[in-house]
């Protein structure tokens, strides 16, 4: 072998290549976002999966492989979603004075989110279990599989579901709030966390602190509601 393949042989074997490689696919994604205005369309964690899945399909990487490394970014999504407290604080005056008009919006965003996800499903003739597995599709990874189990779908089609429907959504919500001409970021951010949790909570911090604080409470009353009443839903159905 070359001196470069000997080194690559050496490096694949540790943990801490494929974390510096995601860190830093992630880095080159948000440069990129950031050199073109943070343009919706170019979102970082859309690049940044592109060029992992590039480098591994590449160099003939497993998944279980590169998870030994990536397992400390999944790691830190706990701290992370607790940090999210931090301008819920900050903000709580005005999360106090339109707390009701927040938990109608999500009661009304989760039922929507279900309902159409389902009714569309139906009209395309999907099977039961892929309609079970498209409930949960607006709510955050771990949460939606837990929901999809329970419903009697499949948690790793609903995964699935769950990204393209982050991805979907941090990628238009922001085009489509400015063609309805909403100017409050309260009111863009709590969509955002409801349609697209957690990939769109993480787009609306991009653009507001604001937008992103109530994008971080629609994410986690989302999660909430969405567990509560999709099976009365479904058995309505």
């Amino acid at each position: 072998m070359t001196p470069v393949e000997t080194l690559w042989v050496y490096l694949a074997e540790r943990p801490l290549l494929w974390l510096t490689a995601t860190i830093a696919a992630y880095v080159a994604a948000d440069a990129l976002a950031r050199r073109f205005g943070r343009h919706p369309l170019l979102n970082p964690v859309v690049i940044a999966a592109a060029l992992v899945i590039a480098v591994l399909s590449a160099t003939g990487t497993d998944f279980a492989t590169y998870f030994e490394g990536a397992q400390f970014v999944h790691f830190m999504l706990g701290p992370a979603t607790v940090a999210l407290a931090v301008p819920l604080v900050e903000n709580r005056a005005v999360v106090r004075r339109t707390l009701l008009p927040i938990l109608a919006a999500i009661l009304a965003g989760s039922a929507v989110a279900i309902v159409s996800a389902v009714g569309i499903g139906y009209l395309l003739g999907l099977p039961d279990e892929v309609l079970r597995s498209l409930a949960p599709k607006s709510v955050t990874t771990p949460i939606a599989m837990g929901i999809a189990e329970k419903l009697g779908g499949i948690p790793s089609l609903t995964a699935v579901l769950v990204i393209a429907t982050g991805i979907i959504g941090a990628m238009t919500v922001t085009p489509l709030m400015n063609g309805l001409r909403i100017r409050d970021y309260a009111a863009r951010g709590l969509a955002a966390g409801v349609a697209a949790h957690g990939i769109g909570t993480a787009r609306a911090f991009q653009v507001d602190r604001m937008a992103g604080t109530f994008a971080g409470i629609g994410m986690a009353l989302n999660g909430l509601l969405t567990a509560l009443i999709a099976p009365l839903l479904l058995a309505l159905w």
